[in-house]
Order: structure tokens, then sequence, then C-alpha cells
């Protein structure tokens, strides 16, 4: 299905103040992958996720969702395509009830208010957050905002899920309930994270960025067996890969 194709040829962004933040990164991910991009703070990760919805414009090189080049004119269709979700729920949360928050996107995409709704109604349930419908986005805690921001994007129905940070903030059972929504999804995910036993537990593949290029792209248990990456990186194992501190066993990892 080449809608769920992502492509970036050599692509390339300076921020106004100067900063390079990427530099000729080439990937191509393809339909069903669950593909995780890590690295150290700065590296790199936020700015290659805003290029694939069109929230920032490369300086240079090529951006392709499906058959489609990013470009102003392509853009509504991308963006129906791509569902993003941002590392700061605030960024998404702007309506007076969270049920109107989750119900703007369908509105907007011009669906009847009852499928709207019923699209509202589901992609609440399945994050649990069904119960904070009625309250007004502000009042949430930080993880309850993750959560309905994930619910907005999900009542879109992307067929290419990307994900910033979606465990931060999150408690361990809502950190639970998110991962098996994730492996649930049958569609393209692209997930930045630090929760590298997140990503070891969903992602197959994992591109390691550093300083704004692609260090490394592969299979992601290989990657963190590879001490001189990590090092050279600024990453660590995955805590599931790490000794007990007590007594040096380090879990197997099939």
């Amino acid at each position: 299905m080449s809608h769920h194709l992502v492509e970036l040829k050599r692509l390339g962004h300076v921020y106004p103040d100067g900063t390079a933040a990427l530099s000729e990164v080439s990937l191509r991910i393809t339909h069903g992958e669950c593909v995780a991009v890590i690295g150290a703070n700065g590296a790199g990760k936020s700015t290659l996720l805003l290029h694939l919805d069109g929230c920032l414009v490369a300086s240079s090189g090529e951006v392709r969702v499906g058959d489609f080049p990013l470009t102003r004119a392509t853009l509504p269709q991308i963006r129906r395509t791509v569902g993003m979700v941002f590392q700061d729920p605030d960024d998404q949360l702007f309506m007076p009830t969270v049920l109107d928050d989750v119900a703007f996107g369908p509105l907007n995409l011009g669906l009847p208010p009852a499928e709207a709704e019923e699209r509202s109604r589901d992609a609440l349930a399945l994050v649990g957050a069904w119960h904070l419908r009625d309250k007004p986005p502000y009042l949430l805690s930080g993880g309850e905002k993750k959560r309905v921001a994930i619910a907005t994007v999900l009542a879109m129905s992307p067929d290419i899920l990307v994900l910033d940070e979606p465990t931060s903030g999150l408690d361990p059972f809502a950190r639970r309930q998110l991962m098996a929504l994730l492996k649930d999804f049958r569609h393209t995910r692209i997930i930045a994270s630090h929760d590298l036993d997140l990503v070891m537990d969903l992602c197959e593949r994992t591109v390691v960025l550093h300083d704004g290029r692609v260090a490394a792209d592969g299979e992601t248990r290989e990657l963190f067996r590879d001490d001189a990456l990590l090092a050279q990186c600024r990453l660590e194992k995955p805590f599931s890969m790490q000794g007990c501190p007590v007594c040096g066993v380090v879990r197997r990892i099939a």
C-alpha cells in the first residue's frame, strides 16, 4: 500500500538562528513497520518528526508520503494520512471539553456529527479516557492530557501514526495500556522516544540520530548490543538489557 510509505531523501533543516538540526537524512519506511527514532537530547528526533506532516518545511531534500511529495498543494491529503502526536499535549488541546477536542478533527474532515461522535467515543475508550469527556483539558493531569492527545489523532483514523515521546507523563498502567494499543495498530508507526524498553518491546527497527545525522539504522536488538555505537551517541541500554545492580545477572533477550 503505497499510501503508507514514508520516504526522506537527503533531508536537511536549519532553524532561523542558524542551528543545523538535520543533515542528509535519508530513510524509507514501508507499510506496517514500527520504527523507533532514538538519540540523545538535541539529536534531531522531534525536528525529523515535525517534517512528516508539514509542521516544519525542509531546508533541503525531500519528504514523500505515499505517492506524493510534501508540498503546500499536497499537505491536506498528507495530513489525512499522517497522524501526529506532539511531545507536549498542550499543543493539541484547545477546545472547551475533551470530547470537543477529539471530535474537532473528524468534524473538520466533513464527517456527520453522529459519526464524529462515534469515532471520538471509540478513540477515548481505546486510551481509557472516556470518563474525561466532559472535562476542560486544562484541568487534566499531564498523563491524562497525553492520553487525550493520542485520542485526538486516533479519531482521525490515520494510516501512519507518528508519536513524539508517547509515554512521557504516563503512569505504569497507562503506559502498558498505550503499548497494547500500539501493538494492535496494524498500520505504520514511527515513534521517537527515550523510553528504550518501549522501543525494545514494540519496534523491530530503530533509527539512531546523532547530531542531526543517521548514525545507525537496523534491527533494534542488534543496535542495543553495539556498545561503541551507544557510547558514541550518548545512549544507554534498555533496563531489560542491563545487569541487576545487586547480582549482575542480565535478563536474556531472544
